[in-house]
């Protein structure tokens, strides 16, 4: 019963359930709370796993599979010629010198060269799975360390295809090492090492050709039929089809799907693709951090842990520094570039792969394969950690200082209003405050940013909104209202969370990225609550109407009852919304409702003439088309 797929099913989810919101609150990530799910349930614990979990770990690969197939619609090749020079200066540089240090290291400990150098290109990847999604959920892939990062991990992903090559070329004098297989059969592994090199060529190719002339016409016949499941399949037979095509050949199948995302990246089904494989990405990717975690050989560990924690520590100290020599040279400030160096320390997923593969070729005998299997999914481990300790501890006292152009007492101003985050958002708010007479102490935690912002003649400070002592000294305690203008939801509630404890005085106006956002906020008490996109979608149906003949002031006041009745219904929605089918109940009640509170309001203007002739000028249109104040 135990091996069952429903048992082994219950097990994974109820241990996603249990560990994921745990680490989320405690700030650790979803990352690190997979990992330590997989920990928990695999056999060197609790034990609910056993030899099945490393079969769920080639079954959860395909998350990372379809997470690069994912990048690569992201990627136009337009845009990729752009950045081409930052993709191979920072990518290439951090794979050439670790992969030369880590080479040099097993040389010095007698390896031969062949197996020497297939460990160094190994090692020197990096998770793409692990920073990106770490990235994204802590709101730093528009910052300075989050471009530099997705740089290297694009060099590196695009770097596998030259080294699933270069390996079998390595075991034409690697053999003699004699190594176990310790990967699956390929179609091509009995063919001659210049046969297989050119097999994966040719591989690469057909994907790129299959990609313009195949699959798009494909999914042309198939989005004719207009059924949304149909497209969703088709989008599986994608991703699928690639992998398999990949292994056939012996190259990674995340290379392949990512190769075939970039040349669908132009077609006009990139969205759709987008939308339909973004909910088993997440799910996949889930379960392939809980099967790492799941498959880390503790009694190995614990049989040489010396040995293993030498081999970790080493491993992240090396690419840290490189990453770190890397960024320095590519001008990223300290801050960033710590959250750069960090991020990237550790060994990637694609190690599995190339393990698994130099295994079959027999370049590595089969206890240093899984000696290096060990070594990577520990360092997995260990990152979000790390990235950890570096937002805890080093980054705020190593990264730019709080308010550094000024003596600290500067910020005890008695300023009304504390802003917290200037970018797009908060900008904007700034600026009108500004051009009113109001200032506001501003707070960002992107160094970059806030030294652009102080060149351009604002006063930025630096610093995590999230602290206390930061907060005090920004003059929270004298301060009437705090604005919370923050991309992340995440961050903003953490923010909203500190304030309410610590300066339970300050009137808290707090960004919201979607309703549902909104409703988290609600239940924390916040009042002023402002969605991001109401506002401009609103506006914009106003300038439709108008363009469709309606007078602007009735147009004006359409739009001004719209919001009022949407603001009152979400305030009632946000109880039902954990009840799906009561919530689309309601949903479905109110906007009946509001439909028919606009319909009775237009009615009432029409019956009583209630409409300001003067907002239809030829000077009124030509100042709202120009942004001017209507007076």
């Amino acid at each position: 019963m135990s091996g069952s797929f429903l048992f082994q099913a219950v097990i994974y989810l109820t241990a996603a359930i249990i560990c994921v919101p745990i680490a989320k609150r405690l700030g650790m990530g979803s990352v690190l709370g997979y990992l330590l799910a997989g920990i928990l349930i695999g056999p060197y614990l609790l034990g609910f796993i056993g030899e099945e979990g490393e079969d769920i770990l080639h079954f959860a690969e395909f998350g990372v599979v379809m997470m690069l197939f994912l990048i690569g619609l992201e990627l136009e090749p337009s845009k990729f010629l752009k950045m081409w020079k930052v993709i191979v200066g920072m990518g290439g540089m951090q794979v050439g010198v670790t992969a030369v240090l880590v080479f040099g290291g097993c040389m010095f400990l007698g390896l031969a060269w062949q197996a020497a150098l297939a460990i160094g290109l190994s090692l020197a990847l990096s998770s793409t799975a692990i920073v990106l999604q770490t990235l994204k959920e802590k709101n730093l892939m528009g910052t300075a360390a989050g471009q530099g990062s997705f740089s290297v991990l694009l060099f590196q992903d695009i770097a596998v295809i030259p080294i699933l090559a270069i390996l079998p070329l390595l075991a034409i004098q690697g053999a003699e090492a004699g190594g176990d297989d310790h990967g699956s059969h390929t179609f091509i592994e009995n063919f001659p090492a210049w046969v297989q090199t050119f097999a994966v060529l040719a591989a690469v190719a057909l994907i790129i050709v299959a990609g313009r002339y195949i699959i798009v016409p494909l999914l042309r016949l198939v989005a004719k039929t207009r059924l949304r499941e149909l497209f969703s399949g088709s989008a599986l037979l994608i991703v699928f089809a690639i992998a398999y095509l990949m292994e056939m050949v012996g190259l990674s199948p995340a290379l392949g799907t990512f190769l075939g995302g970039v040349v669908l990246a132009n077609s006009e089904f990139r969205h759709e693709l987008e939308s339909d494989l973004e909910p088993f990405k997440g799910l996949l990717l889930g379960l392939f951090f809980i099967a790492v975690g799941a498959s880390i050989n503790f009694q190995l560990i614990g049989e040489q842990p010396g040995t293993m924690m030498a081999i970790v520590g080493s491993i992240v100290i090396v690419k840290g520094l490189v990453l770190f020599l890397v960024g320095r040279i590519f001008k990223l400030r300290i801050d960033q570039n710590l959250i750069f160096a960090l991020g990237l320390a550790q060994v990637g997923e694609f190690a599995f792969v190339l393990f698994s593969f130099i295994g079959q070729l027999g370049i590595l005998e089969a206890e240093m394969i899984d000696l290096f299997m060990g070594v990577t999914a520990i360092s997995m481990v260990v990152t979000p950690l790390i990235m950890l300790a570096n937002e805890k501890i080093f980054l705020p006292r190593i990264g730019t200082k709080e308010a550094e152009e000024k003596p600290m007492d500067t910020m005890e101003e008695d300023n009304a209003v504390i802003l917290v985050g200037f970018g797009h958002f908060g900008s904007t708010i700034g600026r009108f405050l500004r051009a009113n007479g109001i200032e506001a102490t501003i707070l960002d935690n992107d160094s970059d940013r806030v030294d652009l912002l102080r060149k351009m003649g604002f006063e930025v400070y630096y610093g995590d909104a999230t602290r206390p002592d930061l907060l005090e000294s920004a003059g929270a305690d004298k301060a009437k209202i705090m604005v919370t203008a923050i991309d992340s939801p995440e961050t903003n509630m953490r923010v909203v969370e500190t304030v309410q404890k610590h300066f339970p005085h300050l009137e808290l106006f707090v960004r919201a990225r979607s309703r549902f956002d909104a409703y988290e906020l609600l239940d924390e008490g916040i009042e002023d609550i402002y969605r991001e996109s109401l506002d401009t979608s609103v506006k914009m149906g106003v300038d439709i109407l108008k363009r469709l003949g309606h007078r602007h002031y009735s147009a004006f006041r359409a739009a001004q009852n719209f919001i009022k009745y949407d603001e009152a219904s979400m305030r009632k929605l946000a109880a039902d919304r954990h009840d799906r089918k009561q919530y689309i109940s309601r949903v479905r009640e109110e906007i009946q409702i509001q439909e028919s509170q606009l319909k009775v309001d237009m009615r009432r203007r029409n019956q009583s003439g209630d409409t300001d002739h003067a907002w239809d000028s030829e000077q009124m249109r030509e100042a709202t088309k120009n942004g001017q104040p209507v007076r």
